[in-house]
């Protein structure tokens, strides 16, 4: 296929060719892989070899079918670093222009490169995956990145809990240049404790000093460029639906008393919480209908959700919906609810979707958040069991709501009333909103006419 660019493709490619380390955070749909394919084909010439680190899934297919796919890059030849350990090494061994390996193994090559790293490119997709300091993927890299010559983070939701992310995911552009050297200087310099245990002085959440968020977007400024899908293309119309349910009075009673108590006492096992994160673990299974029990058993709690889910599949009226859940009990009770039910786990899945063959597909939005076109086999979501993620959430509905999508996108929220799911669906609005703002100051401004000299720096002025 001929690749005919979209001006801000032809800007964001530029980009990548001007800045040795750049930060492209791109809405969902918008092309990031063949923009940044498009510029490493340019940069052949001065660059030696080129390693992209990305999701499973997307180090499997994405990058090969977009080579395949456009005519200008079919003569890129690609080498999966995946699977068994044996099987990375021959991929590293081969000849190839560009090595995709997946991010779990990030650890892994750079243990056994050490300091005859051979990667002068380096391209992360999905860069919000490196926001911890504490990880260690993030550890390895920062150790390798003295010997890498150009750097590209590519997301789209590079603040999903706050700019508290930033700062790990900056580093890796500008070895703290911008940010500062430390963690814990960037904490120090721009922000303030907001929760904490007053009686450890631990601190748990930590909120943006006056000023702080506009001192951050004008350091990161020039090496970021923010585009959103609506600027630049025709985006489908969307529609969010909250459908509430609500447990009997007995089911409430349970889910008070474990809250309260962080203990439900069963004969043949309990379920019990040793921690607040593992409360609000426990709270939100139970809000789905059932919950892990000590022994690693289900509890059935209530059916409720079901019940709307089955007024949301007959009202489809027979179109294909696609259903997130958020635990292995759900899924169990899904595909046993919806019988004829597919997972979306293979490519052949994917193909069939797309292909209109699955009238009910599940999937999980950590395995279908990234890398995957979903558009032509349906239009209608329905969020089952809720995340606390608002990048795995933003991911996962853009899945469907994206350019070529043709219909309206509908996005069900089932939510117990009453429970934590209120709070979750809360707190990803908020969320939403403050990313919202830093996508907003590192927009790029591009000119609705044809860019016709896209070296120009007047092209890219941040808001």
């Amino acid at each position: 296929m001929k690749y005919i660019p979209h001006d801000y493709q032809e800007v964001a490619a530029q980009f990548i060719l001007d800045k040795p380390a750049c930060g492209m955070f791109l809405d969902l749909g918008m092309g990031k892989t063949v923009i940044t394919l498009t510029a490493i084909k340019e940069l052949r010439q001065t660059v030696n070899k080129v390693l992209v680190i990305a999701p499973l899934r997307v180090a499997e297919d994405t990058w090969s079918k977009e080579c395949e796919k456009w005519d200008h890059l079919k003569h890129l030849k690609i080498a999966k670093v995946l699977g068994s350990e044996k099987q990375r090494i021959t991929a590293l061994n081969s000849k190839a222009d560009i090595y995709v390996i997946n991010r779990e193994n990030v650890e892994w090559l750079v243990r056994g490169y050490g300091r005859k790293w051979p990667f002068d490119m380096v391209i992360i997709d999905e860069l919000s995956s490196f926001k911890s300091a504490k990880a260690n993927r993030f550890k390895a890299l920062r150790k390798v990145r003295p010997l890498i010559k150009r750097i590209v983070g590519l997301t789209g939701t590079p603040a999903p809990n706050g700019l508290i992310d930033l700062w790990p995911q900056v580093y890796l552009l500008d070895r703290g240049e911008r940010l500062g050297k430390t963690m814990s200087g960037y904490r120090e310099k721009y922000f303030e404790p907001d929760k904490r245990d007053w009686h450890s002085g631990m601190v748990y959440s930590w909120k943006p000093k006056p000023e702080a968020e506009k001192a951050i977007y004008e350091k990161i400024s020039d090496i970021c460029v923010s585009m959103k899908a609506q600027d630049y293309l025709r985006m489908p119309e969307r529609l969010d639906n909250i459908v509430q349910v609500e447990m009997t009075a007995k089911e409430m009673s349970l889910y008070k008393q474990l809250e309260r108590d962080m203990l439900l006492p069963f004969t043949d096992g309990d379920i019990d919480a040793a921690n607040a994160a593992a409360l609000s673990n426990k709270l939100l299974q139970m809000a789905n209908g059932a919950v892990y029990d000590e022994n690693g058993k289900v509890k059935p709690i209530h059916r409720r959700k079901f019940d709307a889910l089955e007024d949301l599949w007959e009202g489809a009226n027979g179109k294909p919906i696609l259903v997130f859940y958020t635990y292995k009990h759900d899924k169990a009770r899904l595909l046993e609810f919806f019988g004829k039910a597919r997972e979306l786990n293979t490519s052949q899945d994917i193909t069939d979707w797309n292909a209109g063959k699955i009238p009910v597909a599940i999937a999980h939005p950590a395995s279908a958040g990234h890398g995957l076109n979903l558009q032509a086999g349906g239009h209608i979501i329905i969020w089952f069991g809720l995340t606390w993620s608002l990048e795995l959430y933003q991911q996962a509905n853009g899945r469907l709501f994206r350019q070529g999508q043709n219909e309206t996108v509908i996005i069900h929220h089932i939510i117990t009333a009453g429970t934590i799911d209120e709070q979750v669906i809360a707190a990803l609005s908020r969320k939403e909103t403050g990313q919202a703002a830093l996508l907003e100051a590192v927009k790029a401004k591009i000119r609705r006419s044809k860019v016709n000299d896209a070296k120009d720096n007047n092209c890219l002025v941040s808001g």
